[in-house]
């Protein structure tokens, strides 16, 4: 959450709660209802979307789904000695790593680098400008060195221009179609301001309505949490979409995961049933220069048995 989302959410906060004070006993009791009763209405909608798709058969039982790490968490770390962090990342228990860059490496060199200490390409965070003109072919290529199927844009879609979000869909759309016959996936990677009202739907929202199925609903928990957006209810609604996800934990003051707002049990639950989920991805950017955040959010994730 950056400063002016935080500094509008606590006056809201505070505004609920002076709102409150002045009111009667019964009031409160009766918004204190009026909430449960959206929330039960909430989980009952989700319930309903996980038993339609066990009807169909697409996803009977959770599942394992291997935990990777977005390099952007370490940054600095990996500048400095990316053989060095690769091998910290493996020895770790991390299965995989997303891409935000290669350090100065080919796509050859890195996935030898890869290979070296047993981890996987869970995907890369490709620009939109990646995938036009001459750049796509090289685009594809790349990926396919890499072994891996996931070319997520990370930013950049318009959250404040209607016809602008229309516009980036359909893009979405046409480079999807380009990348299927490669075995390649692209996507759009959520942010808080991706919470953000188009004519009364979250952008995020809109974007995905406009999109075909093979574009990819890489949410991220704890930017869209953080955004006054609903993670649970988007990764309901786009079934089978959300083959990446970004594990980050919402709040203040920069939780590690399990320490902050979400319902991770709910996450889960949802990513292994309806979601589609193969890849869980870490990301918390707070240390650039250590591994430690990392360590202890893989360690988080095992001790709730991912």
């Amino acid at each position: 959450m950056d400063r002016r989302t935080f500094l509008s959410t606590a006056a809201l906060t505070a505004l609920a709660a002076v709102s409150t004070s002045s009111t009667s006993s019964g009031q409160v009791l009766q918004r204190m209802q009026d909430r449960r009763q959206i929330r039960t209405e909430q989980t009952l909608v989700e319930q309903m979307r996980v038993r339609q798709v066990v009807r169909r058969g697409v996803a009977p039982e959770p599942k394992k789904i291997p935990i990777a790490v977005q390099l952007y968490s370490v940054r600095n770390a990996a500048q400095r000695d990316l053989p060095g962090t690769l091998k910290a990342i493996a020895e770790m228990g991390y299965d995989g790593v997303e891409l935000a860059g290669t350090y100065g490496r080919s796509f050859a060199e890195f996935k030898t680098m890869l290979d070296d200490v047993g981890l996987k390409c869970a995907g890369t965070h490709t620009g939109f400008d990646q995938f036009r003109g001459d750049n796509l072919a090289r685009t594809i290529e790349n990926h396919l060195t890499l072994e891996t199927k996931f070319a997520i844009v990370p930013g950049g879609v318009s959250h404040n221009d209607l016809a602008r979000n229309r516009a980036q869909a359909e893009e979405f759309n046409s480079i999807a179609e380009r990348l299927k016959p490669h075995g390649l996936y692209t996507g759009y990677h959520a942010h808080g301001y991706d919470a953000n009202l188009l004519d009364g739907i979250p952008s995020w929202e809109r974007l995905f309505d406009a999109t075909v199925q093979d574009v990819v609903h890489q949410m991220d928990v704890g930017n869209y949490k953080d955004g006054g957006g609903d993670p649970y209810a988007m990764i309901a609604k786009f079934v089978g979409r959300s083959r990446t996800i970004h594990v980050k934990e919402g709040g203040p003051n920069r939780p590690i995961v399990g320490e902050g707002t979400v319902d991770w049990a709910r996450i889960f639950n949802l990513c292994e049933t309806v979601g589609g989920v193969e890849w869980y991805v870490v990301e918390d950017e707070h240390a650039p220069n250590s591994l430690d955040r990392i360590e202890r959010s893989i360690i988080a994730l095992r001790g709730m048995g991912k």
